[in-house]
Formats: structure tokens, C-alpha cells, sequence
């Protein structure tokens, strides 16, 4: 055990400071602290010594210089179990510092402004902070090192229990923290400068990048029953990210499961009106929207009910009674919305297997899109990109109806979450049939008007989105025959005028969006 006597208190974030500090007096215990520190707690009532007081060394260069001494450093890296250590300290006049609570200053925070500078982001680079907190962590044998607000109450219950001491355990783990959030801010500030000019100028991937994932559980197994797997979180995910997710009930998320569940989330958060997103090896079998989540998850369901079983449900709504009275009467691995009512939770948990979680709607996506390859990543920005109506350019005889160009903007959006090759039926705010990941788009197109048989769902009159562009005719002919009146595509093959006079000889109207949404 560590008796704590003395502590060093010196932080930007100042969030419960006040209260652990008054804790920490209220224990005998002696403080230090720095700057706006300093001033915060002396204003509180806290008696607090400042560190150039008791240094005897002045706080100079704007600041720069206050805590880099050795009366600092010496009494946080000496160690109590060497008596020849235990003899300079107390030559030099060294008393021991016990605790250090830092936390370093909000680099990141002032990155993420549009209007930082490269001088700005180098001022709120830390040098003392990182100095204390890593010698502090070094010697976490004899010293306690705090960097975040949420362990101030176990810290407190700590001392608490043992009348002012902090024993090895709960210093270990504060150590490890320390150095990881070292090595986060140390990330943060390479990832920024190898991105950024001299002058200034900034370019999209920076020279390095270094990555920051805690780990959030570990997994029963990965992809299959022979691999390992634990799952990560990335340090500050993006508000409507699933891993921003809280489980409700049901059994614990298996590798499939998250993966399978993103896939759904990502779709699902797309579509503006009340939406159902059903998906079964990270591709989308059914999609609907209606006026009501409901009825857009029957719709959704119907697309191919076969696949859907065992399947990762998805909705943009608060589930309600009803909604979750028809989810349980089919077998779900995983169900994820904004909310649930009381009612649609009491339901569900009659089915206490399934998996329900909650997720914020919430806009936003990754910085960054990764890709593991043998020896390193590949990194990419998201595909975020959305085709309005305006943008889309007929190419072909007949134009679309309102109604069809209505639907083919749906289907195009379901198409982005799509495996390629992506082929997508739809009519009327709801897939129709799905074919992906095929090798040849002419099979995609193939297996999504099979699927729509099987389901015994017509086909006449729906349109179709394709992913990329149709190499040859023989998709557009193939999706004629199945009776499909309008396709929204890409465009930019080598045979695209062979492909609209395909589609002018089947009497049916085409769209080019310009872009592609190739997902692999």
C-alpha cells in the first residue's frame, strides 16, 4: 500500500477537480498544484502550495517551464524501497509526491477547429504534463498516477477503505492507463503534423498514422469457432456509430454479430422516412420504407424471408408493442434501433436470446475507412456520397415516371450497402429482390429476379439499381425480361451505348449517377 501524503494536481480538464481535491485535504493530504489549477481550488477553500512556491524556481516562458525540476521529478520517480534513493531525496530536500492527478492539454480538441493553425496546434502541444504523468506511471510501485476524471471515485472509495492508501492493483491499472493515454495524445499530435505543411497546408492522409482502440470485451471466438477475437472502440467514435451501442438484453455479441449489425445500422441511418433494414452476412436482404416502422419491417421481411431468418434487424425509429410483437414471432439474432418503448421491451424480453440493442441516430461517419492486408492497411475516406435527383442524367429514350425515379433513388441507396457485384428489384419503397456478390454482374442480376420468385413477389413494373456499371446487355436484358420498366446505374462502360439501346429496344427508361458504389 501507498499512503498518500502528498499530491500534485495540475489539469485542463477540470471536470469533479474540486471535489477530489476537497477529499484529499479532507485526508491530510498535502497538494500541489499549478496555474488555473491552482487558483480553481484555492478559490474553493482548499489550501493549495503552488509549484513555483514550493520549487523556489519561478514559473517562466509563458508557462513553459513550471513543473520540469527536479524537486518535482525527483520526489515522483524516487523510489521508497532504495535507501539510497530514500538518502539523496532527503539530502536534496526532496519530500516524495505520492499521487499525480494530470490531464494534458486539449490538443485534439484544438485540431478539430477549421481555423487551427499550425502555430496554435504547436502551443497546445504538452511537455510537462506528459513528463509527470509518465514518471509518475513508471513508478506506479510506489507512486498513484490519475489521468482521468472517471477514476477520482475509485480512487476515493480506495482511500476510503484503507484510511488513505492506494494498494498496488488499482495503482497498476491506473499506470497502464497513464501510458496509453500518453500514447494516444503522442497519436494524435504525429497523425497531425505528418499531415500538415510548414506553411500550413494540410493534405488529406497524413505521412503517419497511428491508431487508438481500447478494448471493449473480448469475443467466444472470431469469424469462426477456431479464430480469437476481442472487440475495440475507437477513443472518440462518431455519435451514431455502433459502437456507440448499449445492449438491453439477450445473449453476449458474437464477431458475426457486430460486424453483420454495422452493416444494418449504416443502411438503416440513411433513409430519412420510417425504414427497415434486414441484413444476413453483412448484405441487406430486405429494405423498406413506410409510414410506419411496422409495416416497413413486414414489407422488409417479405423480400426474402428465407434468408432473413436468423437474420440482423435494423430500424431509423423507436420500436414500439407492435413492432416488437411481429420482430419475435421469427427467429432474430440481433435487433438494433434508436429506442424502445416500455411495452416493445417487455415483449422482447420474452424472447430473452435476442440480442436488442440501442444505438444513437445520429449523423456523422469514420474519419477513415480501413482495410487489413497482409503487412498493413489500406485506408480510404468513407463512402458518404449521395446522389440527389437533380444529378441524375437520362440517357435513354423514355424518361422515368416521378414514382420511378422516386424508387430508384431508394434502390440506389440500398445498393451502396450491397456486396458487389449489387443488383437491387425494388417498387414502391421496398426491395423486391437482392443479388450480390457475385462475380458477374449478368448472375447478380440473375439471382435477384430468382429470389424475387421465390418470395413470389412480381417483378413487373419495379426498377433496378445497379451498383457499377453493366459491362454487356445482357444484365439490362435479363432485368427486362424479368419485367422491369426503369435501372439507375453508374455508367461509363466502354459498351454504354450498347447498353441504352438495350434498353431503348426493351421500351424502358435509364439513369446515370456519375459515380459508382463498388463494396467489397
Amino acid at each position: 500500500m501507498t499512503s498518500i501524503t502528498q499530491a500534485l494536481i495540475s489539469v485542463s480538464d477540470k471536470k469533479g477537480i474540486k471535489e477530489f481535491a476537497s477529499f484529499l485535504h479532507g485526508m491530510g493530504v498535502k497538494i500541489l498544484s499549478t496555474g488555473g489549477t491552482a487558483k480553481l481550488l484555492s478559490e474553493s477553500g482548499i489550501p493549495v502550495t503552488e509549484v513555483g512556491d514550493y520549487t523556489g524556481f519561478p514559473e517562466m516562458l509563458d508557462g513553459r517551464v513550471k513543473t520540469l525540476h527536479p524537486k518535482i521529478h525527483g520526489g515522483i520517480l524516487g523510489r521508497r524501497d532504495l535507501p539510497e534513493h530514500v538518502e539523496m531525496m532527503k539530502k536534496a530536500g526532496i519530500p516524495a509526491i505520492d499521487l499525480v492527478v494530470v490531464n494534458l492539454y486539449p490538443f485534439s480538441q484544438t485540431i478539430a477547429r477549421e481555423d487551427c493553425t499550425l502555430m496554435e496546434a504547436i502551443e497546445n502541444i504538452d511537455i510537462g504534463g506528459p513528463t509527470m504523468v509518465r514518471a509518475a506511471a513508471k513508478n506506479y510501485a510506489h507512486v498513484a498516477v490519475a489521468t482521468d476524471p472517471e477514476d477520482y471515485a475509485s480512487i476515493i472509495e480506495e482511500m476510503k477503505k484503507t484510511g488513505g492508501a492506494i494498494g498496488m492493483e488499482l495503482r497498476y491499472s491506473l499506470c497502464r492507463k497513464a501510458f496509453s493515454h500518453t500514447a494516444a495524445y503522442d497519436a494524435a499530435i504525429s497523425n497531425y503534423l505528418t499531415s500538415v505543411s510548414i506553411e500550413g497546408k494540410k493534405q488529406e492522409f497524413p505521412e503517419q498514422i497511428n491508431l487508438n482502440f481500447q478494448k471493449i470485451q473480448d469475443l467466444r471466438y472470431g469469424e469462426n469457432p477456431h479464430q480469437s477475437a476481442s472487440f475495440y472502440k475507437e477513443k472518440n467514435p462518431a455519435q451514431g456509430a455502433l459502437a456507440n451501442y448499449s445492449q438491453i438484453q439477450g445473449k453476449e455479441l458474437s464477431f458475426n454479430n457486430i460486424g453483420d449489425a454495422d452493416a444494418a445500422w449504416e443502411c438503416v441511418k440513411t433513409f430519412d422516412a420510417p425504414a427497415c433494414v434486414i441484413v444476413k452476412h453483412a448484405n441487406p436482404c430486405g429494405v423498406a420504407i413506410s409510414e410506419s416502422i411496422h409495416e416497413a419491417y413486414r414489407l422488409a421481411f417479405s423480400t426474402d424471408p428465407t434468408s432473413a431468418f436468423g437474420g440482423i434487424i435494423s430500424f431509423n425509429r423507436t420500436v414500439d408493442g407492435e413492432t416488437a410483437e411481429a420482430v419475435i414471432q421469427q427467429f432474430v439474432e440481433v435487433l438494433i434501433a434508436p429506442g424502445y418503448t416500455e411495452e416493445a421491451k417487455a415483449i422482447l424480453a420474452r424472447k430473452p436470446n435476442i440480442r436488442v440493442l440501442a444505438v444513437p441516430l445520429s449523423e456523422g461517419a469514420n474519419k477513415y475507412d480501413l482495410k487489413r492486408i497482409g503487412g498493413g492497411i489500406l485506408v480510404q475516406t468513407p463512402d458518404n456520397l449521395n446522389v440527389a435527383e437533380s444529378e441524375l442524367r437520362v440517357v435513354t429514350k423514355i424518361a422515368p415516371t416521378e414514382i420511378q425515379m422516386k424508387d430508384m433513388l431508394f434502390a440506389w441507396k440500398v445498393a451502396k450497402y450491397v456486396k458487389s457485384n449489387a443488383i437491387v428489384f425494388a417498387s414502391s419503397g421496398r426491395t423486391l429482390g437482392i443479388g450480390a456478390g457475385q462475380m458477374s454482374r449478368v448472375d447478380s442480376t440473375k439471382i435477384a429476379s430468382i429470389k424475387a420468385e421465390s418470395a413470389g413477389l412480381d417483378l413487373s413494373g419495379s426498377v433496378v439499381a445497379s451498383d457499377a456499371f453493366f459491362p454487356f446487355r445482357d444484365g439490362v436484358d435479363v432485368l427486362a425480361k424479368a419485367g422491369a420498366r426503369a435501372v439507375i446505374q453508374p455508367g461509363g462502360s466502354m459498351r454504354d451505348e450498347e447498353v441504352i439501346a438495350a434498353a431503348d429496344e426493351h421500351g424502358i427508361s435509364m439513369v446515370f449517377t456519375g459515380f459508382r458504389h463498388f463494396r467489397h
